[in-house]
């Protein structure tokens, strides 16, 4: 499945319905931008935990578990995209071409949006 696949096939799962490309920021879309840090935060208390009472040795159950995460930061990843009409297929690209325009120039680690 590819980016934009995906993108679609979740729009079902929005219990705010099939909303994109938004003229105005709404609680619906607060909604969502919301969620992106808070499942980010749940990724970050999985690993943490694997650290303090696992030694950091990660085993598939733990693997598994960090999966449906990652997929719930992606749902609202892909969601809050297309809630501003973006595909997260432009925004896979438009990262690649940053990340590589900072690798040409040596400048991939620094801090600064714009470097």
């Amino acid at each position: 499945m590819n980016l934009n696949d995906y993108q679609e096939k979740i729009i079902k799962f929005d219990v705010n319905g099939p909303i994109t490309d938004i003229e105005q920021v709404d609680l619906a879309f607060i909604d969502k931008v919301l969620g992106l840090p808070g499942e980010a935060g749940e990724v970050a208390d999985k690993v943490k935990k694997l650290i303090r009472d696992q030694e950091g040795r990660i085993k598939a159950e733990d693997k598994e578990a960090l999966a449906k995460e990652l997929g719930d930061v992606l749902w609202y990843l892909a969601t809050t995209a297309r809630y501003l009409g973006l595909s997260l297929e432009e925004i896979a690209k438009g990262n690649i071409d940053k990340l590589e325009s900072r690798l040409e120039r040596n400048v991939i680690s620094g801090n600064g949006d714009e470097r």
